[in-house]
C-alpha cells in the first residue's frame, strides 16, 4: 500500500513538474517569438517590403512560431510527437469543418496579397464600409475611417466583394455638376468655368479642363465640369472649385436655381 501511495505521489510530482515546464516553455517561448518578430520587423530587408506584405507576413510568422512552441510544450509532457501530429491533424480537420469561415479568411488574405486590389495606406470603399487600410493580417483587414473609427473586415468577405480603391491611381478627376437658370448665357457660363478650372492651383498642367452642357432639367441647365488633380489634392481642389464657382457666378449675375414652393391662399 505504501509503495502504491509512493508511486502515486512520485507520479503526481512528476506530472506537476512536466505541466509546470510546459507552461514555462509556452510563456518563455511566446516572449522569444515576440522578440524574434520585433527583430525581423526592424530588419532592413523586411522594411523594404510593402506595408501590406509586412503585416501579413508578421501575422503568419506569429501564428506559425507560436504553434511550434505549443507542440514543443505538449511533447514535453511525454506525449510522442507522432501522436501529437495525429491529434493535431484530427483536431485540425474537425476545426476546419467547424470554422470554415476562418479558413476562408486565410484564403482571402492570400488572394489579397497575390492580386493586390489594395495595400496598406490605400483608401477603399466596399459599398458598406470605407476607410484607409491600416493592416492586412492573416484573418482580417483593418480600416480607419475619416472620423477615426476602426473597422475590422474578414478577408474572406473582402476578397469576394466589389472594392473601390480611391488611391490606386496617381491622379483623380474632380467631377462637378453645375446648375444655372435657363436665362443664363451658355457661352458665358462655359467661359467662367474654364477660367476657374485653368486658374486652379491644383489642376494638373498636362490635363485639359472639360466643360459641357449635360442636361436640360425641369428648372435648370446642368453643366458638367471636370478638372484633373493629384489624388492627394482631390478634396482640397473640390472644395476650392465649389467655392470659386459660387463667387464667380455671383459676380457675373448668373443664377443658381434652388427649389421653390409657391403657396396660394384662397380667402373666402
Amino acid at each position: 500500500m505504501e509503495k502504491i501511495i509512493e508511486k502515486i505521489v512520485d507520479g503526481s510530482i512528476e506530472l506537476v513538474w512536466k505541466v509546470f515546464l510546459a507552461i514555462l516553455i509556452i510563456v518563455v517561448g511566446f516572449k522569444i517569438v515576440e522578440f524574434i518578430i520585433s527583430k525581423i520587423q526592424r530588419g532592413k530587408g523586411f522594411n523594404k517590403l510593402e506595408k501590406s506584405s509586412q503585416t501579413f507576413i508578421s501575422s503568419i510568422l506569429v501564428v506559425s512560431l507560436k504553434a511550434i512552441i505549443v507542440i514543443i510544450a505538449i511533447t514535453n509532457l511525454g506525449i510522442p510527437l507522432t501522436s501529437v501530429i495525429t491529434i493535431l491533424g484530427s483536431a485540425g480537420l474537425a476545426l476546419g469543418l467547424a470554422l470554415q469561415g476562418g479558413l476562408s479568411n486565410i484564403a482571402g488574405g492570400v488572394m489579397i496579397m497575390l492580386f493586390k486590389p489594395f495595400k496598406v495606406g490605400d483608401y477603399i470603399d466596399t459599398h458598406t464600409d470605407s476607410g484607409t487600410v491600416k493592416e492586412i493580417n492573416i484573418f482580417h483587414t483593418v480600416l480607419t475611417t475619416i472620423d477615426n473609427k476602426t473597422i475590422v473586415l474578414p478577408n474572406g468577405n473582402l476578397s469576394n466583394t466589389v472594392i473601390v480603391n480611391y488611391t490606386k491611381m496617381k491622379n483623380r478627376r474632380v467631377d462637378i455638376n453645375v446648375s444655372v437658370g435657363y436665362d443664363s448665357d451658355i457661352d458665358k457660363v462655359k467661359d467662367i468655368l474654364y477660367k476657374i478650372g485653368n486658374n486652379n492651383k491644383y489642376k494638373l498642367k498636362d490635363k485639359e479642363v472639360f466643360v459641357g452642357l449635360l442636361e436640360h432639367s425641369d428648372s435648370s441647365l446642368i453643366f458638367t465640369f471636370r478638372v484633373w488633380v493629384s489624388r492627394d489634392n482631390y478634396w482640397d481642389a473640390k472644395f476650392e472649385l465649389l467655392e470659386q464657382i459660387k463667387k464667380e457666378f455671383d459676380n457675373n449675375k448668373i443664377s443658381i436655381p434652388f427649389p421653390q414652393l409657391d403657396v396660394h391662399i384662397n380667402n373666402k
